[in-house]
């Protein structure tokens, strides 16, 4: 039997459901504008879904809805325990939330209190009941101060329920969630991920992330997310659960989270704490409302401090969700412009754990988690403003093109100082030189660029090169052209002197095996030396001469 289901206006196979229900828009590092869509409606991702409590919501889900959020989370095991008498009415109805919903199976209340009065395949069976549009399976969280077999443990359990309840559903068009598991212990986290990865499950989330995020362990965070997605299909959403922190939410997107579900603008609304972009304040130590909300609008922030409880904390809630949701909006606006590195780089600085965190993310490229996701061309340019900006995905993304490049069959270098025409292969200089080395095809001509070393004039277009603006200059220790090779000669013609001379002088020594402190060319001749043929011209009209002797 064919199962079907309306979706806007378009009438959709649900067969295959689970294949064509995710799409992605747009990419910026790990980051990703997506669409997801449910058998009850489409939202945009990143997206982050209020946590609802089906019995007691102070914020009423209607309201919710019209602050722009477009999909919720609420906990199926609370509904199974409170509500389970209205389980024909379907969740929709239950907590009155007409886009979709994500339920929670348990797994919550499991690392709460140890276990639940309900197997994996009862709570599957109640979720196919009430109607949920992405179902989260009931696992066994690992938590974080447990011992490695406890976690290993949580692994193999998880992944037992989740083949059993994949075994039992008689519905194809929920979206079906397998917990990550493993905790710390981030080579389990990569075997859990493998092994979810082969049970092809239409959507993944990372397990056990509260506590490390409420110890601000942002870096351990980091390296779980980055364990999970190298191993899981890049096609499928991502979700990280518990994640409600302005700190840790765009960097949280950068690493390819997509989803995340969070109840902390109620939590922190209970404790006075006030959501900025920056992190939380306490309500006692503002004295200016810097939102635009409707209850920063409305209230200053002596009146808030002397609302009653109840209505300071449905304040604060309301306020927190219009500040969640706008962080969402920057994040994406940034991804939409390719200015994600930026947008997280300035969002970390509010935080030394956060800023930690993203140093971490950026050290651990080469897995290729930011860079992947990176696009070869942008319209804005790229800022460098101080060496960490060097780790940025772009400029890893021109050191591969420049590792790529096929220099076997040059014999011959030929280094020029940078110039005010980009790219280089448009500037005066280089076409004069072109026309004096005519037909020879054994010479590489170079620039020398800062942040970026030798770049050689036929791939200075490439992105990001001719479009950088540096506030910080650096060179490279070891130059990937200078080192590449054995080079028969290497002929330069000097700056004006500066690092970029001292900088040539060091690396020229380091490949000739010598001290920086006795280079190996001369004003005039050529070192012998060396095999290597190096010669320095520090006037236009002697280069040219050199030049010619090429031909």
């Amino acid at each position: 039997m064919r199962a079907f289901a309306f979706l806007g206006d378009k009438i959709v196979n649900l067969t295959n459901f689970q294949d064509a229900y995710f799409e992605i828009k747009a990419t910026d590092m790990g980051g990703r504008i997506g669409a997801i869509k449910t058998k009850t409606s489409e939202f945009e991702t990143p997206s982050l879904l209020p946590v609802i409590h089906p019995v007691r919501q102070a914020v009423p889900c209607r309201e919710i809805c019209s602050m722009g959020y477009e999909a919720v989370m609420t906990n199926a095991y609370t509904t199974y325990r409170r509500l389970r008498d209205r389980a024909q009415d379907g969740i929709h109805k239950i907590i009155d939330f007409e886009g979709s919903i994500m339920t929670d199976s348990g797994g919550y209340q499991v690392l709460e209190f140890g276990s639940v009065d309900i197997s994996p395949v009862e709570m599957a069976k109640f979720e196919e009941t009430i109607g949920s549009d992405i179902a989260i399976i009931l696992d066994l969280p690992t938590g974080l101060d447990v011992t490695r077999k406890h976690a290993e443990a949580t692994v193999e359990l998880t992944l037992k329920a989740a083949k059993e309840t994949k075994s039992i559903l008689t519905r194809d068009d929920i979206i079906w969630t397998l917990p990550i598991q493993g905790g710390r212990y981030t080579d389990l986290v990569a075997k859990s991920a493998k092994s979810s990865a082969k049970m092809d499950f239409g959507y993944y989330a990372l397990g056990s992330p509260v506590e490390v995020m409420e110890d601000y362990n942002f870096s351990l965070l980091v390296e779980m997310i980055v364990a999970s997605k190298r191993h899981l299909p890049m096609n499928k959403p991502f979700h990280l659960f518990g994640a409600g922190h302005p700190l840790i939410l765009p960097l949280a997107i950068a690493l390819g989270c997509d989803t995340f579900d969070s109840a902390s603008y109620m939590l922190y609304a209970k404790q006075d704490r006030y959501i900025s972009s920056g992190g939380t304040i306490r309500l006692e130590q503002l004295e200016y409302l810097g939102c635009s909300c409707r209850i920063c609008s409305s209230h200053k922030a002596n009146e808030l401090k002397h609302l009653s409880k109840e209505e300071r904390i449905v304040a604060l809630a309301r306020h927190n969700l219009f500040m969640l949701k706008q962080i969402m909006e920057e994040t994406k606006q940034a991804i939409w412009e390719g200015r994600l590195w930026e947008y997280v780089q300035s969002n970390s600085r509010n935080h030394p754990k956060a800023l930690e965190a993203f140093r971490t993310a950026a050290l651990l490229e080469a897995n290729g988690v930011f860079e992947r996701g990176t696009p070869a061309f942008k319209e804005r340019g790229l800022f460098i403003s101080d060496a960490f900006d060097l780790k940025r995905p772009e400029v890893a993304g021109y050191r591969k093109k420049l590792g790529e490049l096929d220099i076997s069959s040059k014999r011959n270098l030929v280094i020029l100082p940078e110039t005010k025409t980009k790219p280089f292969l448009r500037s005066k200089l280089y076409h004069e030189i072109s026309r004096l080395l005519g037909s020879n095809e054994d010479c590489l001509v170079a620039f020398t660029c800062p942040n970026f070393g030798l770049v050689p004039a036929e791939i200075s277009d490439i992105y990001p090169l001719s479009q950088t603006t540096s506030a910080f200059t650096s060179f490279p220790e070891f130059d990937p052209i200078i080192h590449r090779k054995k080079w028969d000669r290497i002929s330069i013609l000097s700056s004006d002197g500066g690092p970029v001379k001292e900088w040539l002088k060091t690396e020229l020594a380091s490949y000739s095996g010598t001290s920086a402190g006795q280079p190996r060319w001369k004003k005039r001749g050529n070192s012998k030396n060396v095999e290597t043929i190096v010669e320095m011209s520090r006037s236009y009209k002697s280069f040219k001469k050199r030049m010619a002797t090429y031909v």
